[in-house]
């Protein structure tokens, strides 16, 4: 089981903190999230970046097996 942890506007957009998943990669479990606002959703993640255990990456296809923790981080404001 891997925890996907949104922050910012895609936590805004899930309308959760955190959810579970067993999916197969991270756009499996992307696609498998009912978010509150699916509009919303659709466009935060096209800009976004992933933490796979603490590493960065933008691809989607990155398998999820083993897997403790996935963040989802769109861009920030700010500095």
């Amino acid at each position: 089981m891997t925890t996907i942890r949104f922050f910012a506007a895609a936590r805004a957009a899930v309308g959760v903190d955190t959810l579970d998943t067993s999916a197969p990669t991270v756009d499996a479990a992307l696609a498998a999230v009912e978010a509150a606002d699916p509009e919303r959703w659709t466009a935060v993640q096209e800009r976004c970046s992933y933490l796979v255990d603490g590493v960065t990456t933008r691809d989607r296809g990155t398998a999820l097996d083993g897997v403790a923790v996935v963040d989802v981080m769109p861009p920030f404001a700010g500095g």
